[in-house]
């Protein structure tokens, strides 16, 4: 399972924005609630969902993702507060790391291959490999979305209401410039600036390597994954 930790940035001088933040989460998956404070946690099983939620967040700048890779504690329960097992421990540590990225976009992929103490094995590194690669090309496609102004911004949102359930497709230049009162040149340009072509085919690649990871990491772990009873 994918398990995402998501904390809110600068929160103790900003307001609490956890709530608006979960009704914008909700419309892509009902599994995130309030963890603590001003946090957020969800689990999920698609890592298309991973990366919608990633990029979503990050967005904003306004928060530090960390998607933990790994067993969950079964039966699982309703709410993700009450969960347990090595993934939520992943994405504790990898919230943490996105919290020490500096300059860099906050985001971590933690593998919950081996819970604290255990030896290294030649699967768990391979697991722990998969999860930075896939680190590594998520925050390629992150720094994409974070540097987007808000002039793309609206011709990026208005090029996805008109696609619907393809987002990433081409065409409707002519119609989002009608839409939005501007020229199709300017249209162009703002795709073209704002990378969004580049984004939505960089985004299957990043659910391949998370899907890959989750694999590996799955193997590492085992068939039958002890509760260690962390969090």
């Amino acid at each position: 399972m994918y398990v995402l930790t998501i904390d809110q940035r600068g929160s103790s001088t900003d307001v609490d924005r956890v709530p608006e933040f979960l009704a914008a989460l909700h419309r892509i998956s009902r599994g995130f609630e309030r963890s603590v404070g001003d946090e957020v946690q969800g689990v999920l099983n698609d890592p298309r969902d991973v990366v919608e939620v990633s990029l979503h967040a990050l967005r904003s700048g306004l928060w530090y993702v960390g998607v933990g890779i790994g067993p969950v504690n079964e039966p699982q329960p309703a709410s993700p507060r009450e969960g347990s097992g090595a993934a939520f421990v992943a994405a504790r540590q990898a919230v943490e790391r996105a919290k020490a990225a500096g300059s860099h976009v906050p985001l971590a992929v933690v593998s919950g291959a081996a819970g604290r103490g255990a030896p290294a094995t030649d699967d768990s590194e391979e697991g722990a490999r998969a999860c930075a690669n896939a680190e590594a090309v998520l925050r390629l496609v992150g720094r994409l979305v974070q540097e987007r102004t808000e002039a793309q911004w609206r011709v990026v949102d208005a090029l996805r209401a008109r696609n619907g359930h393809d987002p990433g497709r081409h065409g409707q230049q002519k119609h989002v410039a009608r839409d939005l009162g501007i020229s199709e040149q300017s249209v162009s340009r703002a795709v073209i600036r704002s990378g969004w072509q580049e984004e939505w085919a960089a985004r299957p690649a990043v659910e391949m390597l998370l899907a890959t990871a989750h694999g590996l990491v799955l193997k590492a772990a085992g068939p039958e994954a002890p509760d260690r009873g962390e969090r």
